[in-house]
């Protein structure tokens, strides 16, 4: 498959996944043959979770804990790894260009720590770095670089261990669902979650921009205007730099309201805009095992099922 499933494969592969959003705990088993064994939704109180890189996002931890635990216990998980999926603003995501990098992560890592000591907002003894090489535009290497704040990455960690359970990998919702995307062609992936927007531009296999902001406004009061605002930035630099438009635009986090969204999107970018699941289920990316988990809109474990099948 694409390079960026390649990386997502080089990952250990425990065969559940709990998914962390704003207003729900979502987890999901898979047996040894890939397919879903069982999947399990808890709601969250409003304000339970306020996904932060900086600030406490746990506020009503007992009912996060709750949600959790139920969520295993339908699951009738106990001692086993985990794999956590998390809000997108808890995770800093880079593209960076270097004419020479190194090879060794011996080197790499305090390179990019100094590198990126003025775009993250706690100190470099706080941070936790993964990343990956990716082919450039041209010359040179691009690097993918996600990083996080220890304790906040612990206070997750903090919920699967409660329940019996060892987190190992940690990745946030949007680059979990990037899988989804058909990036035959400059595909532009637009994901609403809560209060953030996260933008990523994808290219066979290189992710060429990648942006989480908060929204203006959300839910019912969102306007295509607005979301089309703050997508421009990222699109805008992809036409720039790669001196080509955006051929796809796929959505998510709209609910019911997508349509509203669809025709203003098509207008701007000239391209087909439609529902990131709904079009990966035409595309034949999704197996029909995972379609409970396309109607409750779980994009970050649906991109996980890809990995995992």
């Amino acid at each position: 498959m694409r390079r960026i499933v390649g990386w997502l494969d080089a990952m250990p592969h425990p065969p559940l996944a709990i998914e962390v959003a704003p207003d729900r705990v979502a987890a999901a088993r898979w047996s040894r043959a890939g397919s879903l064994d069982m999947f399990a939704v808890e709601s969250l109180p409003p304000g339970a979770i306020v996904p932060s890189a900086v600030e406490i996002n746990l506020v009503n931890s007992a009912a996060v804990k709750a949600a959790v635990s139920k969520a295993c216990h339908r699951l009738r998980s106990r001692d086993e790894d985990v794999a956590l999926i998390l809000p997108d603003p808890v995770i800093r995501v880079f593209v960076q260009h270097f004419e020479d990098f190194p090879r060794s992560a011996q080197e790499a890592i305090p390179m990019l720590r100094w590198k990126l000591k003025k775009s993250a907002p706690f100190e470099a003894d706080e941070t936790v770095i993964s990343y990956m090489r990716q082919a450039p535009r041209e010359t040179g290497v691009d690097v993918v670089t996600g990083l996080a704040r220890l304790r906040i990455i612990r206070e997750y960690e903090s919920l699967a261990e409660g329940a019996g359970l060892h987190p190992g990998v940690v990745l946030s919702s949007s680059l979990a669902a990037i899988a989804i995307l058909d990036d035959e062609k400059p595909a532009l992936l637009a994901r609403v979650s809560g209060s953030s927007l996260t933008t990523a531009i994808v290219r066979t296999g290189v992710l060429c921009g990648y942006r989480c902001t908060e929204l203006p406004a959300y839910g019912t009061d969102l306007t295509p205007q607005m979301l089309l605002e703050e997508i421009f930035p990222v699109a805008a630099y992809y036409q720039d730099t790669w001196q080509e438009a955006i051929q796809s635009v796929r959505l998510a986090g709209l609910g019911a309201r997508l349509p509203e969204f669809v025709r203003p999107l098509e207008e701007e970018f000239h391209c087909q805009v439609r529902s990131l699941l709904h079009s990966a289920i035409s595309e034949g990316y999704v197996k029909d095992d995972a379609l409970p988990l396309v109607d409750r809109e779980l994009e970050g474990l649906v991109g996980w099922v890809l990995q995992r099948g």
